[in-house]
């Protein structure tokens, strides 16, 4: 069935129980039964060798990657492959276990195609999580582990829980994201100093070899944004996540007053702080884009403005299982149209 058909239905539950339906589909459904893997990988992957990049020490076979948030707790990897992204980035997954903020805490913006969600952290914890996905890696594509600290945790201790999860995933992942800029955790966007910056990069060049990343929130202002991204790099970051959430309310109508927005109220605050980001930085280090891309038009002004990747999030709930497909057969169309014989050809050529 079309997507847009039974999309009415899907939105008649509650957000949080319909993605638990989409998971528990994930995780007894097609990831029990790799005949349906591959029915749905022939529909929806797009295979192309102009959009493989290798990048941050691996292969990427599409640009377009699933953003952290959609599966928290690494149940839905082998579906999230089937439908065409290019990478997963699971998490925000925490040394323990959470049950995150009080529900409702999900909430669907449907006429704005945008959701706002207040979770904090919900997902499995470190040991649950590490088994999954243990029993996957290495994978047919790149999986990036995205890590945050307990809610229990901390401002003095919270280095300790990302040590934790470095040493964790560090074998288990191909990359990490150092995720310090949620709105849904008490105190975390306050870890996004000079200080704590320096040294959670130091700690990681000690723990691990593998690419570790930072996000960014798109409420940074503009200088603090270059600021804080130059001493990650000066410390070892080797790529640099723009944006999170925002905290914006005033972008959406009747937006509550906590937690994050995303989808297509987040469009162009996330382009312009990621912008400024890319004019600094592009050429000299790996930059994902996230935050309302919503088409492979979208998808890529972000490539040619100096996005290597970039990650989907709301869209997919909005338009459905197509997103990365229909992203991915837009993009070959545009570096056509640009006369692009790759991938690489277009991205930061706005910058060039």
């Amino acid at each position: 069935m079309h997507y847009q058909t039974i999309r009415p239905l899907l939105f008649r539950l509650d957000p949080e129980q319909a993605h638990r339906l989409v998971e528990w589909i994930a995780k007894k459904l097609v990831g029990n039964v790799p005949l349906l893997q591959k029915q749905l990988a022939k529909t929806y992957q797009v295979h192309d060798k102009r959009l493989v990049q290798h990048l941050l020490g691996t292969t990427f076979p599409n640009p377009v990657g699933i953003g952290a948030g959609f599966d928290k707790n690494a149940t839905m990897i082998p579906l999230l492959n089937a439908l065409g992204f290019g990478a997963v980035e699971f998490g925000t997954l925490t040394p323990l276990s959470q049950a995150g903020n009080p529900k409702p805490r999900l909430f669907r913006f449907v006429e704005e195609e945008s959701l706002q969600n207040a979770m904090g952290f919900n997902n499995d914890g470190m040991e649950a999580i590490l088994k999954r996905v243990k029993a996957l890696y290495p994978y047919d594509i790149p999986l990036g582990a995205n890590i945050g600290k307990n809610k229990i945790t901390g401002e003095e201790d919270a280095l300790e829980d990302y040590e934790k999860l470095i040493s964790a995933f560090e074998s288990w992942s191909d990359y990490l994201v150092i995720n310090i800029s949620s709105p849904n955790t008490p105190g975390l966007r306050d870890l996004q100093n000079e200080a704590f910056i320096q040294a959670i990069f130091e700690m990681a060049k000690r723990k691990t070899t593998k690419p570790v990343l930072l996000k960014i929130a798109p409420d940074l202002h503009i200088d603090t944004a270059l600021q804080l991204s130059q001493t990650a790099l000066d410390y070892g970051a080797e790529g640099i996540i723009a944006t999170n959430t925002t905290i914006d309310y005033s972008l959406l109508p009747h937006a509550k007053t906590f937690g994050g927005l995303s989808g297509k109220v987040l469009k162009e605050k996330s382009f312009t702080l990621f912008e400024e980001i890319a004019k600094a930085f592009f050429a000299q280090t790996t930059l994902i884009s996230v935050g309302g891309i919503d088409s492979g038009i979208e998808a890529y002004r972000r490539i040619k403005a100096g996005a290597n990747l970039i990650q989907i999030l709301t869209a997919l709930i909005y338009q459905g299982p197509s997103l990365a497909h229909d992203i991915n057969r837009t993009l070959l169309q545009e570096l056509e149209k640009d006369g692009f014989s790759h991938i690489s050809e277009a991205v930061g050529s706005d910058r060039r």
